[in-house]
């Protein structure tokens, strides 16, 4: 009913954005419409989030001069963010991500695995952790929740030196940033009474503002990495305290568009 309500009325709108639709939903009605339709079908919550995810990698990877090949990468939540933060994740260079759910660590040995998750399964996890998610932290660079669950005290402390948090629940993070700095040398979450807000708001005005001017029919996974590219590019240096401006950041907007028609230019 969702797929066929939006067809009907597309033909009035220049763009699609989806909103608040759960996974495994969300996957199959995204996916239907961009086969209907002509115009951009976007879900803010899948790829906002993993736009902004990775533009806040971007950044605290050259505060700490580090190549994201180089990274081991713990995501916690395996629904609509969190999967789209591992696929952008790997399409910028990340190789090693291993995803957690409520039940622990993804992988192939688990038969518990239904609707999307043997796909996770299938591509996450090249060590093969099992068990619970304070063993995929053991040596973990960076940590992003996007779960709404929390993390032990004891599981963060299995982080590798120089580690990341992000913790994106809103308005509880998994984990406090006043615990996080303690175990980390870069903390974000998804609030804004604290430093490093990562919010989907510095995404998708401008991933659609390209789109509309640019004519694009889709927005593809090239646009999306370039989207995050010109959002780290806004913070001009970088800090442990700014990795990404601030949604009242004047031109993000406009930076992010200018991207989008330059990859649909070239496409």
């Amino acid at each position: 009913e969702l797929v066929e309500t939006i067809a009907r009325i597309a033909p009035t709108y220049g763009g699609i954005n989806l909103e608040d639709i759960s996974a495994p939903r969300c996957f199959e009605i995204e996916a239907r419409l961009k086969e209907r339709l002509d115009i951009p079908v976007f879900h803010d919550d899948q790829h906002g989030t993993a736009i902004v995810v990775l533009a806040a990698l971007i950044n605290a990877c050259r505060l700490q001069n580090r190549s994201m090949a180089d990274l081991r990468v713990v995501v916690s939540g395996a629904g609509a963010a969190g999967v789209a933060v591992t696929r952008l994740l790997q399409r910028a260079g990340v190789a090693d991500v291993v995803v957690c759910d409520s039940r622990g660590v993804i992988s192939l040995e688990r038969t518990d695995l239904q609707d999307h998750k043997p796909r996770i399964a299938a591509t996450t996890n090249p060590r093969g952790v099992t068990g619970s998610i304070g063993e995929a932290l053991a040596g973990a660079d960076l940590f992003v929740g996007v779960s709404g669950g929390s993390i032990a005290e004891a599981e963060l402390a299995r982080m590798a030196q120089e580690a990341m948090i992000f913790a994106l629940a809103n308005p509880t993070p998994e984990v406090h940033p006043d615990i996080a700095h303690k175990y980390a040398s870069i903390v974000a979450t998804g609030r804004s009474d604290f430093p490093n807000q990562i919010n989907n708001v510095l995404a998708f005005p401008g991933v659609f503002r390209g789109a509309l001017d640019s004519g694009a029919k889709q927005i593809t996974e090239s646009m999306k990495l370039a989207a995050a590219e010109a959002i780290a590019a806004v913070v001009t240096d970088p800090t442990p305290e700014e990795i990404v401006p601030s949604v009242f950041t004047p031109g993000v907007a406009e930076a992010v568009a200018e991207a989008i028609c330059r990859v649909a230019a070239s496409q």
